[in-house]
């Protein structure tokens, strides 16, 4: 690479000789100025005002204007006889850390390279102290007619200088940011946040300029004497801030389509209301079969009922203490109709009461021994014989 200043880095009592060397390039595509009438390039041509006469560059110097217009001719002798110490010496004042260099300042980037065989040694040496260091040179030097302010840090194994403006250079931002007073909610930040870590990293290698592809396409196309179709032009409504969420939605969307990730986000959301349909199913189908297997139950008497719904669990609930009434007053007015039979036949009021005793503990161990028969039966069988019996109690009564 062709180099643009010779010099040396000062460091300390250490002299450097080093060239300087562009570490940028501008892949920028310019263009010509043409007359539109018939295709001539137009051109600028250096003319003194004073004979109107056209000048080359050999007859054209330097001066600062002043205020009233004066013109106060500078030579190049005049610019290298000033005591400037760093008209041709990078002169390091300062290592700082590199976060106390604020990225505003920095400006063009150059690589310095070692000038000659002697400079390798002291080269390398400041080069391995910067790497140890964890640090930054802060250097001046002047270049172009102007001194100016550097940065000097190591890339893979090379000394680069990164020109920073002066602090004095740097305007403050103000004016720049919102007026008003704005206020951000968590809901927003979560999805600015969702956003980022969708956009992720990059590799910054993979990036390249479209507009200047897109230019050259045409330039080919247009030299060929073809034409270029216009590119869609996607209006998403920038500018326009309508509804921030859903515009932070919508973004974390089209990152994720970007990124091929669309299939797999919808097979979750898909999932995603599988799991709440199924939910809603739980809710209702498994309700009605745990229901239907709870609808067996023993009453206190021994028996058993089932429940036909919800319904039926209340009157099933209910008809068994009817049940078990009518049969207490069936074996009561049997007892009772035995008593008035015996009455009347003229016996014993004794024998009676004794007769009545015994029948009435054998209807208690009949009416026992019926019940546990009853536990195997079905509910139809108890619904069935529950009326006959109330009915057979009232006959009796």
């Amino acid at each position: 690479m062709r180099s643009i200043w010779n010099g040396a880095i000062s460091f300390g009592l250490v002299s450097i000789p080093i060239k300087l060397v562009n570490a940028t390039e501008n892949h920028s595509i310019h263009f010509r100025q043409i007359h539109l009438a018939d295709g001539g390039r137009i051109r600028y041509r250096k003319v003194c005002e004073l004979d109107e006469e056209e000048v080359t560059g050999a007859e054209i110097g330097k001066a600062y204007e002043d205020a009233d217009g004066t013109m106060i001719p500078i030579t190049d002798e005049d610019l290298a006889q000033l005591p400037l110490p760093t008209a041709k010496t990078i002169e390091i004042v300062a290592f700082v850390p590199a976060d106390q260099i604020d990225p505003l300042q920095m400006d063009a980037a150059y690589y310095l390279s070692a000038n000659g065989v002697p400079a390798a040694k002291p080269y390398t040496l400041l080069r391995e102290a910067l790497k140890r260091s964890n640090k930054v040179a802060v250097a001046k030097y002047a270049l172009r007619g102007r001194e100016r302010l550097g940065m000097l840090r190591v890339v893979d194994d090379v000394i680069a200088m990164h020109g920073l403006l002066w602090p004095d250079e740097i305007r403050a931002p103000e004016g720049v940011a919102p007026d008003t007073e704005v206020t951000v909610r968590d809901a927003e930040l979560d999805l600015a946040d969702a956003l980022m870590d969708t956009l992720g990293e990059v590799d910054l290698d993979s990036l390249h300029d479209d507009y200047r592809e897109a230019v050259e396409e045409l330039i080919a196309a247009k030299a060929s004497g073809g034409t270029v179709s216009p590119a869609a032009f996607d209006d998403s409504g920038g500018g326009k801030v309508i509804d921030l969420i859903a515009a932070l939605e919508n973004s974390v969307r089209a990152a994720k389509e970007s990124r091929g990730e669309a299939e797999d986000g919808e097979g979750e959301g898909g999932q995603a209301e599988d799991g709440e349909a199924g939910t809603d199913m739980a809710d209702v189908h498994p309700i009605k079969k745990t229901a239907a297997k709870k609808t067996t139950h023993r009453t206190p008497t021994g028996k058993t009922v089932t429940r036909s719904g919800s319904g039926g669990s209340t009157t099933a609930k209910k008809s068994a203490p009817k049940a078990t009434g009518g049969k207490k007053s069936t074996a009561t007015s049997k007892t009772a109709a035995k008593k008035t039979g015996e009455s009347r036949t003229g016996g014993g009021s004794g024998t009676s009461a004794k007769k009545s005793t015994a029948k009435s503990a054998t209807a208690k161990k009949t009416a026992g021994k019926k019940s546990a028969a009853k536990k195997t039966t079905s509910a139809r069988t108890t619904a069935k014989k529950q009326p006959s019996v109330s009915s057979h109690g009232r006959a009796s009564a």
